[in-house]
């Protein structure tokens, strides 16, 4: 069952609250569903970008539709997209601005298993304030503005309709934590960070499918200290903010967004469930 009106242009950021806005962006992740699991079935050949990480047909097909759609509902909204980031298209934030993550987990992709997302989410002043995740293989979309929620979602099926979707809350960190680790990117300050904490079990997930798992209370802790970028980070970032939990830099502040002098790189951070728990691990709120 999907929902029987979907958002169609003119969209207004500026009368919408956060909850549509995020409506909004998850009907344009979903949008890309399909053209990201033709080239997921059939393979693909791929290619490296200038900096040597890989991109696929499915990358740029995501990213196209994405824009697209947001441009024709949206026309004055700037976009931050990674593709089009990394063959050379100016970059240009604002106070806000949509930043596009059209295939987060490429290695995961190339890997085949299933762990690989579609990302949009809107920046304001730095914050991510409303968010889309959807995981196309796994039929699961994660989308949050003021509030958090997660549905089955079949790829082609459009939306869901509100009483398929749950919301989501993050949990109160138990003695014993789960931690989240990267599948495909870890390393020795990670291990290092992990093993000074009281974990009773670790777990491995793909791209920022560990966000969602933190929103959805099935995790406590994920701490990130290779190189990702703004477009990594946001969608899920903005989900697991509007289920209560935390993103934060190793100064204790709360990660942040449109850095243009780094060239939209993120530093290492530690993302949280439980905020009080991440203040008695040295954490502010």
């Amino acid at each position: 069952m999907s929902s029987s009106s979907p958002i169609a242009g003119p969209f207004d950021f500026d009368r919408s609250s956060r909850d549509e806005i995020a409506l909004f962006l998850a009907e344009a992740v979903m949008a890309a569903g399909p053209a990201v699991m033709d080239v997921y079935m059939r393979g693909d050949d791929v290619r490296a970008k200038s900096d040597g990480s890989p991109v696929t047909l499915a990358d740029l097909h995501a990213e196209r539709v994405i824009c697209d759609r947001i441009s024709r509902a949206a026309p004055r909204a700037p976009i931050v997209a990674e593709e089009a980031a990394a063959t050379g298209h100016r970059v240009t934030v604002a106070e806000r601005f949509l930043l596009v993550d059209p295939l987060d987990g490429t290695r995961e992709f190339i890997a085949r298993n299933g762990e690989f997302t579609i990302n949009v989410a809107l920046i304001e002043r730095g914050r991510p304030v409303a968010g889309a995740v959807y995981a196309p293989a796994l039929a699961r979309l994660w989308f949050g503005g003021d509030q958090a929620f997660v549905c089955d979602a079949p790829v082609g099926d459009g939306l869901p309709a509100a009483l398929l979707r749950r919301r989501i809350r993050v949990r109160q960190a138990p003695a014993a934590l789960i931690a989240l680790a990267s599948r495909s990117h870890c390393d020795a300050k990670t291990e290092a960070f992990l093993e000074a904490l009281p974990i009773a079990e670790r777990r491995s997930r793909g791209s920022s499918l560990k966000f969602c798992m933190i929103s959805e209370g099935l995790a406590d802790v994920y701490p990130r200290f290779g190189p990702t970028m703004e477009w990594d980070t946001a969608a899920g970032d903005a989900v697991l903010r509007a289920a209560g939990g935390v993103v934060f830099d190793l100064t204790g502040a709360p990660l942040v967004y449109g850095k243009i002098g780094g060239d939209l790189r993120n530093g290492p951070f530690v993302a949280w469930g439980d905020a009080a728990a991440a203040r008695r691990f040295g954490f502010r709120s």
